[in-house]
């Protein structure tokens, strides 16, 4: 992927979490803290405001400095999750392979599954999908809408989830039938992609 492309990939990102931050919150009043949709947008502001400094860098720069920013600028888990998600993306040249070491590194440092009402949820079986499609040859944006179904279907199904991670996992069963705001994130973020490619 080319330079110009990741940054308008990623301020398009950034302005529809900053969008939704209200309703990420909410989310997290419900069974978190309270501050997710305040710490993505904290995030994902200074971000786009750092853009028009990127336009001169390689594409793993940009998505090196974007950690580094997420690391220092979003709280809670989510803040190192996103950053080692970036940072893993930042090793690869093409988007398919982005996504998947993004997702290796958040199940490797969130030491989280399938299951457990996480980021997981979403970006793990969209990763597995949208591999194989593309191992198959199927074409690269059918590829990427069929995964995303699964993706969205997933977020769906972990409503009813307990959560066994963070600060929601305090709740047991009472964590069940709310969404999770980290993974109602990680859909926004591969809806945003799947639009802007």
């Amino acid at each position: 992927m080319e330079t110009k492309k990741v940054l308008h990939v990623l301020n398009e990102i950034s302005k529809n979490l900053i969008e939704r931050a209200d309703e990420l919150t909410e989310l997290d009043r419900l069974i978190g803290d309270g501050d997710h949709g305040i710490n993505i947008k904290r995030g994902f502001s200074q971000i786009q405001q750092d853009l028009p400094k990127f336009e001169s860098k390689s594409v793993a720069e940009v998505l090196n400095s974007c950690a580094m920013t997420l690391m220092s600028k979003v709280g809670g888990s989510s803040g190192p999750l996103l950053a080692t998600a970036f940072m893993k993306a930042a090793k690869e040249q093409t988007l398919d392979k982005m996504l998947l070491e993004a997702s290796i590194g958040i199940e490797q440092r969130g030491k989280a599954h399938v299951g457990e009402k996480t980021f997981v949820d979403i970006l793990s079986p969209f990763v597995a999908e949208f591999h194989k499609l593309i191992s198959n040859g199927t074409e690269f944006k059918v590829a990427f809408e069929s995964s995303l179904k699964i993706a969205r279907e997933n977020f769906e199904k972990s409503k009813d989830l307990i959560a066994t991670k963070g600060r929601a996992s305090y709740l047991g069963e009472r964590s069940k039938g709310t969404h999770d705001p980290g993974s109602l994130t990680m859909l926004i973020i591969l809806e945003t992609i799947f639009k802007e490619i």
